[in-house]
């Protein structure tokens, strides 16, 4: 039986101390300190793991002012300010209290086009900024892969850069003012000030005097040190930056300058005033591709010298990961392969300009210089000016970076050496170089990044399981720091130090590191700012982190390796955090975007299972052995361990939460980049979980539903009658957790096609059949959301076979079973799955096209019937509508009183079939129609999570992200949606039900 789990992780007696003070004080933000909540910020994009006391989610600059003042009297309490979590080298990971910025302090303030700043809080997304600036033809123009969940706290904390940074620079080159708070609480408005202004400063008894005094000290008073040690870099040397915190003449002194880059050990970034650049007229974009990827970094630096905006650079094994993954369809055409050749580099170059002549001459000159260069390994380029294209491709390396986890094997490449930069005259040499120390330890590796700023990035392949492979991190570092060293480079040239502070000292020199000490004292003189990190206070005896500290893989490996292969899905999830993408019209994670929370997204979800995994392993739990229990706990035990108040810690209840948050949408499974399938472990958690504790009725109701709804469809008007009484739906509400109960079809699919005998379905019949009569039947596999709620759909579909010159067999209804793998039933679902597979597979064996309607169930046979069954799935095939017509010829429609239709498609069907809508697109073209492709989310349904009393709140919100706005300009008419969840959740909020478009073709076609 599944055991009761306590992780035995009690917080500290001085934290609680804090927190309860803090609760009594006014501080208007969350506090929260389950083990979940304080699991879900453990890790970052990085290989470390650290468990917090709690998290606390302030709503305003007086809230951190007060966590710092409530903190006063308790000097050993820690902080780490906390943004987007994308963090490589753990750097807001602590053992004290997360203050995460995100869930609440994530505004865009204020834009002024006819000054070129913005003023922002924390919490706000890169891409977000960026999407409120774009109408007004501005953009925030540091850039960076993350930048779809990076805040710019966070990348003030790192001074964070990426692609452009030539050109554009880095954070702290584009802000002009910032508002912090102190560990003391101590509020500081910094921005540039005279020399003059800062030294009369200086004079006075306060924080921000102290803190004047002491730069002036340090920045005046060791200028010439400063300027021998930093190198003359674009990455220049930050955390703390000391040379550019006077500027070149030493007439102004910026404190803003040392706090960015100060990755929190400062102060909490609570706002920022920041410069915006107005967007370049136009764009163009030059894929050159190499036989090596030498050639790709050697021949770089010629068209840096050629004004290139910017330069990227991807290797061969980045660039296949790339080609498995579903991104791959939006830039292949971009990216072609060379006949008799293999691409094993290339190099991304962009041209920006404000003049359409100027950009087509310097690609001109640039096409020129490439059509002589095959002795420069140079085998083939392609030009685009098309700023979607552009997006597209850059979409496609921004991905990559997390691709390179989905590589097969336990050895997945990982980030700690990956962010070096040295002048980019010297990359090349460099590169070789540490490749061959690499391959020195016979590790695989992939490299990517920005070659026109001398920046590489570069993940070597380790299994953080096997303790020899992760004493090769120390090792490995050890060596980076000497070879960049040696190159006239930095260690980190990007992502910030986080554990590797330990090297700051040979960076920095002693001296100047005592600079940085004595800084870090003014601010901070208890340590209690994200401590470890950069530095140590003058005279504290705490010492810096390092990166032999606590890693995932010390974790990871306490589950047997059988489990933790059973479970790769859960082990694979990296950190890459992509799930934490904000733009609410991508399908990721509709249940993190609704509700900020951590906890409930895939890399939550994943981190909770893979704890409760450990902590099951830690008692000899075999959790396979477990899962296929032939013996399982009796009603009457269940419902004691339901009953039971004793075991109200269990942590399984935790992760059953976050669990029964998750959609089941599957969009994580697809467009996570190492596919962290969150519905397919969610469902073994469920299986395994009510093993020991009683299932809820809803449950039960839901998993039964393919074999409720063909009964209830016998007596739909007597029904129908209960259904829509008020005190029916509050009953069912308060006593089963479900609302809004669909509508039984009236007339029924039978009754709509009772006079349509040809579309009886007779085994025997279609057996007899020659070849060619076969050929003109199409068998459609039916769902009991169409079939018994929607019938008009299916009849439509019907007519629009009949239309097409082909003879519909309407299959008999038969369970697909996704409801019971939805639920967790995985028993049931195997029995389910092999039933409905060995019919089917006896009309394949007929070559007869097999077509359903419902996406997400006509996707159930093709992924969960695979997972399940296995080779006893069969070689059967069910298509969806689109894929099917596709295939054949269609006609064009006489006339159409409708001149563009909007497709809001299924966001399943989106993600697992990326050229769904483009394909819906070019079956209307063909028959005389126009479809538009409107870009949304999730509609907030999800079969039948919309349906739970639970789950009302969270459901209504996901639809008004970005449905109830896109669906409000068009006309109701014009709406179709593949989906019937999606078409179910609109009636319940408008006025109407859309058309599936199919219903479209049959009522238009002649």
């Amino acid at each position: 039986m599944l055991p009761a789990l306590d992780p035995q992780a009690l917080i500290e007696s001085n934290y609680q101390d804090f927190l309860t003070d803090l609760a009594k004080s006014t501080f208007s933000g969350d506090v929260e300190f389950s083990y979940a909540s304080r699991l879900a910020v453990s890790t970052d994009n990085s290989i470390y793991q650290k468990l917090p006391q709690a998290v606390v989610f302030p709503k305003s600059i007086e809230d951190l002012s007060l966590i710092g003042k409530t903190a006063n009297p308790y000097q050993d309490v820690k902080f780490s300010a906390r943004g987007g979590g994308t963090g490589t080298n753990g750097q807001s990971l602590t053992s004290g209290i997360i203050v995460d910025v995100s869930r609440y302090m994530n505004q865009v303030l204020e834009v002024n086009a006819e000054e070129n700043w913005a003023r922002v809080q924390a919490g706000v997304v890169k891409d977000q900024l960026n999407d409120v600036l774009k109408p007004l033809g501005f953009f925030f123009a540091p850039d960076l892969s993350t930048s779809n969940r990076a805040t710019v706290g966070g990348m003030i904390s790192t001074d964070a850069s990426g692609q452009g940074s030539l050109v554009y620079g880095k954070t702290s080159d584009h802000i002009l003012a910032i508002t912090s708070v102190m560990a003391d609480g101590t509020i500081l408005n910094t921005a540039p000030m005279t020399i003059e202004d800062a030294k009369a400063l200086s004079q006075k008894h306060t924080p921000i005097a102290k803190i004047a005094q002491q730069l002036l000290d340090t920045c005046l008073g060791k200028r010439q040190q400063i300027l021998d040690k930093f190198p003359r870099m674009n990455r220049f040397l930050t955390g703390y930056d000391l040379e550019n915190t006077l500027n070149e003449d030493l007439s102004a002194l910026d404190i803003s300058r040392v706090i960015t880059g100060s990755e929190g050990s400062l102060v909490f970034v609570a706002e920022a005033k920041v410069n915006i650049t107005p967007i370049a007229t136009f764009k163009a974009l030059v894929n050159v591709k190499y036989n090596s990827f030498e050639s790709a970094l050697r021949h770089a630096p010629s068209m840096v010298a050629a004004n290139a905006t910017s330069v990227e650079t991807v290797d061969s094994n980045v660039l296949n990961m790339a080609k498995q993954d579903i991104i791959w369809h939006s830039v292949e055409s971009l990216i072609t392969e060379v006949e008799g050749k293999t691409v094993l580099g290339l190099n991304m170059v962009e041209y920006n300009s404000n003049d359409q002549a100027d950009i087509e001459q310097k690609i001109a000159a640039l096409s020129a210089n490439l059509d002589s260069a095959e002795n420069l390994g140079v085998i083939g380029y392609q030009i685009t000016y098309d700023k979607a294209d552009i997006q597209k491709i850059y979409a496609m390396r921004k991905k990559s970076v997390g691709l390179l986890g989905k590589i097969k094997g336990a050895k997945k490449p990982i980030a700690f050496v990956e962010d070096t930069a040295v002048p980019p005259e010297n990359l090349a040499d460099f590169i070789m170089e540490f490749r061959a120390l690499l391959d020195g330890h016979g590790l695989k590796y992939g490299m990517f990044g920005h070659v026109d700023a001398g920046v590489l990035h570069v993940r070597p392949a380790l299994d953080m399981c096997d303790p020899e492979q992760e004493a090769l991190v120390p090792e490995i570092s050890e060596q980076v720091v000497a070879l960049v060293a040696k190159y006239g480079g930095l260690m980190w040239g990007e992502h910030g130090k986080g554990y590797r502070s330990e090297y700051g000292p040979q960076f920095f020199g002693q001296e100047l590191f005592t600079e940085l000490r004595k800084i870090k004292t003014v601010f901070d003189p208890y340590n209690k700012m994200n401590p470890g990190k950069i530095c140590t206070p003058l005279e504290s005896t705490e010492s810096l982190v390092t990166v032999s500290d606590q890693k995932r893989g010390e974790f990871d490996r306490q589950i047997p390796i059988e489990v933790r292969t059973s479970f790769e899905p859960v082990m694979s999830c990296n950190g890459n955090g992509l799930c934490f993408n904000y733009d609410t019209t991508s399908p990721m994670c509709p249940s993190f975007k609704i509700t900020g929370d951590r906890r409930h997204s895939p890399k939550g979800r994943a981190s909770m299972v893979r704890e409760w995994l450990r902590l099951l392993s830690n008692q000899n739990i075999d959790v396979n052995a477990l899962e296929h229990n032939e013996d399982p706990p009796t009603w009457f035990e269940r419902f004691r361990n339901s009953t039971d108040k004793r075991v109200d810690s269990d942590f399984s209840h935790e992760v059953l939460e976050v669990m029964e948050g998750c959609l089941a949408c599957k969009a994580c499974s697809s467009q996570c980049p190492v596919s962290v399938d969150v519905p397919g472990f969610r469902s073994r958690f469920l299986s395994i979980y009510y093993q020991r504790y009683m299932r809820p009725v809803k449950d039960h109701l839901v998993g039964n539903i393919e074999t409720m709804a063909p009964l209830m469809a016998k007596a739909p008007g007597f029904i129908n009658f209960f259904l829509r009484q008020g005190w029916v739906n509050q009953t069912i509400r308060k006593t089963i957790g479900y609302i809004d109960t669909p509508i039984l079809s009236q007339p029924t699919l039978s009754q709509r096609l009772q006079d349509n005998a040809s579309v009886q379905f007779d085994l025997e019949t279609l057996q007899k059949l020659t070849a060619a009569q076969r050929a003109k039947k199409v068998c459609i596999v039916q769902d009991p959301f169409t079939s018994f709620y929607d019938a008009q759909v299916v009849e439509s579909l019907v007519t629009l076979i009949t239309k097409l010159g082909y003879e519909a067999v309407l299959l008999p209804f038969m369970p697909n079973g996704k409801p019971q793998h939805v639920k967790g039933f995985l028993n049931e679902f195997a029995k389910t799955a092999k039933t409905s597979a060995d019919f089917l597979n006896q009309l394949d064996e007929l070559a007869l096209p097999l077509i359903g309607v419902d996406p997400s169930m006509v996707l159930c046979y093709r992924d969960e019937y695979t997972k399940t069954l296995g080779e006893a799935r069969g070689e059967f095939k069910v298509q969806l509508v689109h894929e099917w017509l596709l295939q054949i010829e269609l006609p064009k429609v006489a006339e159409s009183k409708i001149q563009n239709y909007a497709l809001f498609g299924h966001c399943s069907e989106k993600t697992a079939l990326p050229m769904s809508e483009e394909q819906w697109q070019q079956i209307f073209e063909k028959t005389g129609l126009s479809l538009s492709a409107v870009s949304v989310g999730c509609c907030g349904m999800a079969g039948t999570f919309g349906h739970e009393a639970s789950h009302i709140e969270e459901s209504t919100g996901i639809y008004q992200l970005s449905w109830q706005q896109a669906v409000s300009q068009y006309k109701p008419e014009q709406i179709v949606a593949t989906g019937y969840s999606c078409r179910s959740q609109v009636a319940r909020f408008e006025t109407f039900k859309p058309k599936h478009p199919l219903q479209i073709l049959a009522m238009s076609l002649v």
